[in-house]
């Protein structure tokens, strides 16, 4: 079965979590925005090992530490979707603007797309590419364990910013209701920032998405 644990970092307190298979412990982190000492202290902690970096998507907060962490262990890196070249290509420019540790462009191992999966140990993950608030954008969702990986798509209460380059509310709006409510109102998702929620608490009362 699927395990996670969620670390916040970055100044902007980003939700990066680290998943794993809790029969083989091999792990992947998933969206190493910064702090990697504080991740790598967590990963001993939990006794498991890193095969893998999963990202949903390229702004600096969740993505920021990529390029260090797959140099110093080795680690493929495996998303986002390739509309999110340009994201990557400017982290050096993001981490300036915001203040960030310098961050490096990284070449990804493996872009996905919709209807892809990925696996750690046992445990396959179903990828769906939901743009809007960046063109690249992926969600990981473990069928198993009834939880989603949703990135910056959708909050407790609140949907991802769309102002930024290339950002679309529409096209969000649309990834919410067709990629992610089917996925079952009692899958819990791990948004980017904040709490938990289940999609089906969204669809009751988050006033950006609610069923009418």
């Amino acid at each position: 079965m699927l395990r996670y644990l969620t670390v916040p970092v970055t100044a902007f307190a980003q939700n990066c979590s680290i998943v794993w298979c809790d029969e083989t412990k091999d792990a992947a982190v998933i969206d190493p925005g910064g702090d990697l000492d504080r991740l790598l202290t967590e990963v001993q902690r939990l006794g498991v090992q890193l095969k893998a970096i999963w990202l949903t998507h390229a702004h600096i907060d969740h993505a920021g530490g990529t390029a260090d962490l797959a140099e110093q262990l080795g680690l493929p890196i495996i998303g986002p979707h390739p509309g999110d070249q340009f994201w990557i290509t400017g982290l050096p420019q993001q981490g300036a603007m915001f203040g960030f540790p310098p961050a490096r462009a990284f070449t990804p191992t493996r872009w996905l797309a919709d209807g892809d999966t990925v696996q750690i140990g046992n445990s396959v993950l179903q990828v769906r590419h939901c743009p809007g608030h960046t063109p690249g954008h992926v969600v990981f969702h473990s069928a198993e364990a009834k939880r989603a990986f949703v990135g910056d798509v959708l909050f407790a209460g609140s949907i991802g910013r769309t102002d930024f380059p290339q950002g679309n509310h529409a096209q969000l709006i649309g990834s919410i209701k067709e990629r992610l409510w089917p996925m079952g109102d009692d899958t819990v998702f791990i948004p980017g920032h904040g709490p938990e929620s289940s999609f089906g608490a969204e669809r009751r009362h988050n006033p950006h998405v609610r069923d009418a």
